[in-house]
């Protein structure tokens, strides 16, 4: 399953990015999947939990916005929702030089974490 893999690419690069910024906890992972990236979302939700384990991201939200498939016709210029199974082959003139617009994304879009705390001398520490 390389969702799992995938779960850990996510969860290292939020974690490094968290670190020089203070991050004391990462409440949620925006995450665009394309239609044609190959990824089961119930298997990566599972995945990403498991791989939040004991960082700074346990317990942290992951939200999948998918992203559709879309194609234009590199002959006429017709663009079309590719679909699953994908097709590929323009619908207007049935040309085959499709050009992918979209469906194959894979990024993380936003992360929402807080601040660690700042310790702020007491009185009695000053």
């Amino acid at each position: 399953m390389h969702e799992m893999s995938i779960a850990l690419a996510v969860v290292d690069q939020v974690a490094s990015a968290a670190r020089p910024d203070g991050a004391g906890t990462v409440h949620s992972v925006r995450l665009q999947v394309g239609e044609l990236a190959g990824v089961v979302s119930d298997a990566l939700a599972f995945s990403f939990s498991l791989a939040c384990a004991g960082t700074v991201l346990e317990g942290a939200e992951l939200v999948t916005e998918p992203v559709a498939a879309h194609a234009r016709c590199g002959s006429c210029a017709e663009a079309w929702p590719v679909g699953m199974p994908p097709q590929l082959s323009c619908p207007g003139c049935g040309g085959a030089s499709a050009e992918l617009l979209s469906g194959r994304e894979l990024q993380i879009v936003s992360v929402c974490w807080n601040d660690a705390p700042v310790h702020l001398p007491t009185h009695e520490e000053r």
